[in-house]
């Protein structure tokens, strides 16, 4: 049979949350909210950045764009992930999970490159108070922001370059509420055992490794600043603990699905929901709550509107 002109798997079934009716009206009703919530501080924070003079620094150009990445991240899975809550058949067309696929892994990785890119920026402007403007200038800070888009076109193309065309001749349920690459990938007809180790390296040990090395930068400013002047250390806390918080929500569960795809974790729904859920909505909520110069440009925006 030639797979390849006409896989005999059309649709993906998605199981998604298993319970009693009134359980998946639950998890709509808050899944819903949670995600309008995301919209809407993600929007605002944007919004923020933009039109307040007082916001226009390189940190807060790289927030709006975090914001962006969080809200397109989310859009990617939870609405699909909502619709079926109420669906009594959760299905999922062919090219429709490759597209999730790709943008999912599109939006991660170039967020993955950007938190990066933040924990550079903290670095200069803790470290090189006196040069931040200079070093992080606007022209630098574009060229920033399309390496972080570019690494991700480039980390999700390596991946689905491979997967999109694989044959699937039966087997069509996905255990989980979106079509993850590591759980499609098992449904191929096909021996994909080097496909498998592929995603665990490109994915998992991908992560893995920009997480350490981000806390291992985060760890090299604050020895940096203690060193410098004990008032500064914690000035320099303040600062880092929301990046660090980010930082560790947002590849803690990454690295559980993708580092060991194939195990029980890949399976768990709970850090699928958190990976694409929780953690968008995490951003304007740490930085919202946090950052009182933030809340001030909002109240002064609001009466202006006013």
């Amino acid at each position: 049979m030639d797979h390849k002109n006409g896989s005999l798997v059309t649709e993906f079934i998605l199981i998604g949350f298993s319970g009693q009716w009134e359980l998946q009206i639950f998890f709509f009703v808050t899944f819903s909210l949670i995600y309008v919530a995301t919209v809407v501080g993600n929007i605002l924070i944007m919004v923020t950045v933009t039109l307040s003079s007082s916001l226009h620094s390189p940190m807060y150009f790289l927030l709006g764009n975090l914001s962006f990445l969080d809200m397109c991240l989310s859009t990617v899975t939870t609405p699909k992930m909502i619709t079926d809550l109420l669906a009594e058949h959760k299905t999922i067309s062919l090219w429709g999970c490759m597209a999730q696929m790709f943008l999912m892994h599109f939006f991660g990785g170039a967020e993955m490159t950007l938190l990066i890119i933040m924990a550079i920026d903290r670095y200069v402007a803790i470290c090189k108070p006196l040069h931040y403007r200079t070093i992080m200038s606007h022209k630098l800070l574009n060229r920033f922001v399309m390496l972080s888009w570019l690494i991700g076109f480039i980390h999700t193309m390596s991946q689905m370059v491979l997967t999109v065309n694989l044959p699937f001749c039966s087997h069509n349920v996905i255990d989980n509420i979106f079509c993850d690459l590591p759980l499609v990938i098992k449904l191929a007809c096909v021996e994909t055992y080097t496909l498998e180790l592929f995603v665990i390296a490109d994915s998992g040990l991908l992560s893995l490794i920009c997480f350490i090395l981000l806390l291992a930068s985060y760890t090299v400013i604050l020895v940096t600043v203690q060193q410098r002047s004990s008032g500064g250390l914690s000035k320099a806390l303040s600062t880092l603990s929301a990046h660090i918080i980010v930082v560790t929500l947002f590849f803690g569960p990454c690295i559980f699905i993708y580092a060991w795809p194939f195990s029980g974790f890949a399976r768990s729904k709970t850090l699928a929901v958190f990976y694409t859920v929780i953690t968008p909505l995490l951003n304007p909520i740490i930085y919202t709550l946090r950052n009182q110069k933030m809340q001030g440009a909002m109240r002064k925006l609001k009466f202006q509107s006013c």
